[in-house]
C-alpha cells in the first residue's frame, strides 16, 4: 500500500471528483421521492419544511430568519417572558387602575395615595369613597373632614369622638345614608356637616345633643325615610313640628325617649307623616294621652308598628281605638301598667293582624304563660329591643351594615 505523510495535501481532481458524485447521488434521492434521504446532511431546506410536522405560524415582523437562512433555534425563557417584563403600572389606564383598587382596603389605599401625584388623586377618586366606615374612631375629626371632601355617600360613625370641626367650603355634601349614634360631636360641628346636606334618606343621630338649628337643617332634606332621633335632647317643639311638616316622606320615625314635654309629643302626633309605618313613641309616661293616641291612628293608619311603652297614662279604653290600624303587625304596651291582662286576651280578636305582641313588665311568670295559651299565633314578649329607624340590629352589635347596606371602606381598630 502507498505510503503517505501525516499531511499530505490531495489533488485538485480528487475533490472535485468527490463532489460530482455527490451530486449524483442527491438526484438519484431526489428520485426515489426522498423514502431515507431526509436525514442525510445535504437535504435540501424546502423538502424538510414538507416533510416536517406543522409548527406554530411565526408571527410577522420578526428580526430571525429576516434576509438568511431558515434557521430553528429555541428562544430563550428570558426573552420570551421580556415583553411582560416591561409592562408598568403607568402605563395601565386609570379605569382599570380603579377598578384593582376596589378592592383595597382603607389603609392600603391611604398608602397607596403617598405613592405619587397619579396614585393620590386615583386613591381619592370618588368613585372608591361611596361608603366610608369610621366607627370607634378616637379623634376622628381630621379623618372625617377628609372624608367628607371625597364625596361620601354613605357615613358610618357610630361611638366616635369628633373634636370641633369647622367646613370651609360651601358646596353641598352627597351624603344619603348617616349613622352618628352615640357618637361625642359638638353641636357646633354637627350642625355644619348637616346644613350642607340635602339628599338625606337614612338618618340616626342616637342620643346626641342637638339644637333648632340642626333640624331646621335636617328639614331640607325633604326625602327622608328613616329617621333615629331616640334620646335626643336640646331642641324645641316648634323646630321639631316644622321638621316633621317638611319632611312628609318619613315611613319610619323612632323619637322615643328625648327630653320631651306635653308640646314635643303634641307636635309629633299633629304632625308625623301620613305615610308613617313604623313608629316608637315610647319613655312619654305622663306626656302621651289616649286623645293623642286617637289623633295618631286617625292620621296614620297604616301603621304596621307601633311602640307605646312606658307610657303610664294609657289603660285598656287605649286598646279598642287601635281598632283603625288594620296593618298592625308589632304591639308594643311594656311598663304601661294601668293596661290589665283581661283587656290584653281580647287583642287578638281587636287587631286580626297583630303578630307580634311586647308587654314587658306588665305580664310575667304564670300569667304570661296563660296569655300565650290564649293568644297561640301570636309571638309574646319576643322582640326585647325595638328596631325601628334604627340602622344596626341590636341582636348584631359591630356590624359594618346600617339599613341593609355595607360600608366598603372600613377603619381597622
Amino acid at each position: 500500500m502507498p505510503q503517505h505523510g501525516p499531511l499530505q495535501d490531495l489533488p485538485c481532481r480528487s475533490l472535485q471528483g468527490s463532489v460530482s458524485a455527490r451530486a449524483q447521488r442527491t438526484s438519484k434521492r431526489r428520485a426515489k421521492g426522498l423514502s431515507d434521504g431526509l436525514d442525510a446532511e445535504c437535504t435540501p431546506t424546502e423538502l424538510i419544511q414538507q416533510r416536517a410536522p406543522l409548527r406554530k405560524q411565526q408571527r410577522l415582523g420578526g428580526k430571525e430568519n429576516e434576509g438568511g437562512p431558515f434557521v430553528l433555534a429555541r428562544r430563550s425563557r428570558r426573552k420570551r417572558e421580556s415583553p411582560s417584563a416591561d409592562l408598568s403600572w403607568d402605563q395601565l389606564p386609570d379605569e382599570l387602575l380603579l377598578r384593582i383598587l376596589c378592592y383595597v382596603p382603607l389603609q392600603d389605599l391611604l398608602r397607596a395615595a403617598a405613592a405619587c401625584r397619579r396614585w393620590r388623586r386615583l386613591a381619592f377618586d370618588e368613585s372608591l369613597w361611596h361608603s366610608v366606615d369610621l366607627e370607634g374612631l378616637t379623634h376622628a375629626g381630621p379623618a372625617l373632614r377628609q372624608v367628607l371632601k371625597t364625596g361620601v355617600r354613605m357615613l358610618r360613625c357610630p361611638r366616635s369622638f369628633v373634636e370641633e370641626l369647622q367646613f370651609t367650603g360651601t358646596g353641598p355634601l352627597q351624603l344619603v345614608v348617616v349613622d352618628l349614634s352615640s357618637a361625642v360631636i359638638p353641636t357646633s360641628s354637627l350642625e355644619s356637616i348637616l346644613c350642607r346636606c340635602r339628599q338625606l334618606e337614612y338618618l340616626s343621630l342616637e342620643g346626641l345633643q342637638l339644637s333648632d338649628s340642626v333640624l331646621s337643617a335636617l328639614s331640607l332634606n325633604t326625602d327622608l325615610l328613616q329617621l333615629n332621633l331616640s334620646g335626643c335632647s336640646g331642641f324645641s317643639a316648634p323646630a321639631l313640628a316644622e321638621l316633621l311638616q317638611s319632611c312628609s316622606s318619613i315611613q319610619q320615625l323612632n323619637i322615643a325617649w328625648c327630653d320631651f314635654s306635653n308640646a314635643h309629643v303634641k307636635s309629633v302626633v299633629d304632625g308625623v307623616s301620613a305615610r308613617v309605618t313604623h313608629l316608637n313613641l315610647s319613655g312619654y309616661r305622663e306626656n302621651l294621652t289616649l286623645d293623642d293616641v286617637k289623633v295618631l291612628v286617625t292620621r296614620c293608619p297604616h301603621i304596621e308598628t307601633l311602640d307605646l311603652s312606658d307610657s303610664t297614662l294609657l289603660m285598656a279604653d287605649s286598646l279598642p281605638v287601635l281598632r283603625q290600624l288594620k296593618a298592625l303587625l308589632h304591639l308594643s304596651l311594656s311598663r304601661c301598667y294601668h293596661i290589665h291582662l283581661a283587656a290584653l286576651t281580647d287583642l287578638e280578636k281587636t287587631l286580626p293582624a297583630l303578630g307580634l305582641l311586647d308587654v314587658f313588665g306588665i305580664v310575667s311568670g304564670s300569667h304570661l304563660s296563660s296569655l300565650k295559651k290564649e293568644m297561640p299565633r301570636v309571638a309574646i314578649n319576643s322582640r326585647p329591643f325595638s328596631g325601628v329607624a334604627r340602622p344596626t340590629p341590636a341582636s348584631k352589635p359591630g356590624c359594618c351594615v346600617m339599613w341593609s347596606r355595607k360600608c366598603r371602606l372600613r377603619v381597622r381598630l
